[in-house]
Order: C-alpha cells, then structure tokens, then sequence
C-alpha cells in the first residue's frame, strides 16, 4: 500500500512537535522540586523505609519504552505490508510518550512529595541533624523530592497502553473478531508488564501506592487519547486502520469512485481480509 503521509509541511510540524516536548521534558528533568515541610512523626511513618536498588532499573525501563515502537513498526510494515500503519504508530507513539513526560515531570515538581525512603537519602548515616538540613548526595535528594506521581508507572503505561490498543485494535477483539480468548489476552499481555514494572516500584520503597496509581492511570489516559487522533475507534468495523486511511479512501469515495471505502480498506488490509492473507492469530 502507497505512503499516504508524505514527505510534507505537516508532517514537518508533526516532527518539530515531537523535538520540543522531548526538549522540554529533558530540561524539566533538570529543575529543582517544590521542597515540603515535613513533620518528624511524617519522616517517621512514611518517609523512612530502606534505600533498595530499583528492580527495574532506568536503562531497562527505556529499554522496553523504546523497543515498543520499534516492534509495532516492524510489524505493521515487514508483517503486514503496511507502510501507513508503520508510520502512524510511530507518531501516536512518539505523541503520547511527548506528552506524558512533560506533565508527568510537571506534576513531580509541583507536588514535591518525598519518596519513601527520603530519610535515608537525605541522612545516609541514619542520624538527623539538629537542623534538620540533609547531609547526602544532592543529586539523590532532588531525586527524592520527585514520589509524585511514578514516572515509571506512566511511561510504562504510556507505552505498553499504546501497544495494547493497537493490538485490540488490529486483531478486532472489541469489533469484528469478538469471542477469542487468545486475542483478548495477547492484547492484555502489554498491560499485564506495565503492572508488574509499576508494582515493583513499591517492592523498591521507591514510590507509595497513590504514586503508582495516579501514573498508571495518567499514562494510559494519555496513550489511549494519542491512540485515537491517529486510528479509528476500537468498537468499530475500522478498528486498527489509521484515520488517513479511511479518510483517503473515503474520499475516493466520495469522489465518485463505484466502491465503498469500507470495501477498499478491507483490501488494502491483510487483517480485515479472509484466512488467506490473515498472518495473525
């Protein structure tokens, strides 16, 4: 199938887009967190469990953020002989994770809360000092100012979401193909990750569970949304065809050409085709 989106001012700004929220987010990366007054029963009860390496590490949490794309890519292009879908992923993708990084990171440095294990962090040693001012790494202590809301949790959300939607959407497991409980849980298996990613972020005392749930769902509220300026609804007969298609087609359509553009699209589209040209399951 022909590359509909072309080489083009729009896809241009579409581009610019991207660069500015990635630009953006890297320099929130760098700012300095509202700080709190904490009261020493607060430190106490919430702020005092035991530092722990992440059990999920940065490197490999980008390392399954960024392999997503890449793979849904591979697919819709090497698997299904889909130039659009290739591309269109790959912005709604690109999109989403723009998106919420920028308001993840800005809800961190508004909100200042500390980490549970902030004690330790800001007195490595154990013992407070009279003033209360923190004796370790800065580096770790504006870290630990950053508990809300868990980027990991969003971004895994964000990007595991948007994996899981078009799944639903290619294999029709909210539309055409109902009633297959391999499809139902091969769309769920990129959910069930981005949980076991979230929840090891409590396993660590890296984040508090209200941290964990209001990223998880900010992430999956952000993709979902950049999932649907790209692709047609999940429920319906188009679901996984990306809107410049269909709208192509129905221009064509409504062009005059003797056709409808339902009918082409399922031509122009392995997985809304019969068994012979169904590579999935």
């Amino acid at each position: 199938m022909p590359l509909i989106r072309s080489a083009n001012f729009n896809l241009f700004i579409e581009i610019v887009l991207r660069i500015i929220l990635v630009s953006v987010f890297c320099y929130m990366e760098t700012m300095q967190p509202f700080t709190r007054v904490i009261h020493k029963q607060t430190m106490e009860w919430e702020y005092m469990y035991p530092r722990h390496e992440s059990y999920v590490p940065a490197g490999a949490l980008w390392a399954i953020v960024l392999s997503v794309p890449c793979t849904l890519s591979l697919i819709a292009w090497a698997g299904c002989n889909d130039c659009n879908d290739a591309l269109e992923i790959l912005l709604a993708w690109s999109l989403s994770l723009g998106i919420n990084g920028v308001l993840t990171d800005m809800v961190k440095l508004i909100a200042g809360r500390p980490r549970p294990d902030f004690f330790y962090r800001c007195f490595p040693d154990g013992i407070e000092t009279p003033d209360f001012k923190c004796t370790g790494d800065p580096a770790d202590i504006i870290e630990g100012k950053k508990s809300f809301p868990s980027g990991h949790s969003s971004l895994s959300f964000c990007s595991l979401g948007m994996a899981s939607a078009w799944l639903c959407g290619r294999l029709g497991v909210l539309s055409r193909r109902r009633g297959s409980g391999l499809r139902v849980i091969t769309c769920l298996a990129p959910l069930m990750v981005a949980a076991c990613v979230a929840l090891s972020r409590t396993c660590d005392y890296h984040h508090h569970w209200q941290d964990i749930l209001v990223g998880s769902i900010l992430g999956y509220v952000v993709a979902i949304f950049c999932y649907r300026q790209y692709y047609n609804p999940l429920s319906s007969e188009l679901a996984g065809i990306p809107y410049i298609v269909s709208s192509a087609n129905s221009a064509k359509f409504y062009n005059g050409k003797p056709e409808s553009p339902v009918k082409d699209l399922k031509e122009e589209t392995p997985l809304l085709n019969g068994k012979k040209d169904d590579k999935w399951i």
